[in-house]
């Protein structure tokens, strides 16, 4: 069954088409070296929650969108081979690839899906 590394990042509304061309750059990177298939997903949707939400997680100021993405490969040691390379790639260097986002307040995470339905 596939593996999954789910990223949940807040960035300025102003850097919308910066972070496009910055995914698009970097999530080549995923794909070079063994993954699937990349999303990153704007959020239009993200709505207060009462304990906690996706906003809060990444302590997301009013001019920030919540972006959601994830990565997803054929297996866990396909993933775990390819980060390593995705890590050590120089095109994922910042001086190469200038995150348009606040780093530190991005959370991230691998998973193991436990269902998966599809219609195909």
């Amino acid at each position: 069954m596939s593996y999954i590394d789910g990223f949940v990042i807040a960035v300025p509304t102003a850097n919308k088409q910066t972070f496009i061309e910055h995914a698009r750059s970097g999530d080549q990177v995923f794909l070079d070296h063994g993954a699937l298939r990349v999303l990153e997903c704007w959020g239009d949707d993200v709505p207060t929650g009462k304990v906690t939400d996706f906003r809060r997680a990444v302590q997301a100021k009013e001019d920030e969108a919540v972006v959601f993405s994830w990565v997803e490969w054929p297996d866990r040691a396909t993933r775990d081979s390819g980060m390593a390379k995705v890590m050590a790639d120089p095109r994922m260097k910042a001086e190469n690839n200038a995150m348009p986002f606040d780093g530190m307040r991005l959370i991230f995470g691998g998973f193991s899906p436990v269902v998966e339905l599809t219609n195909a």
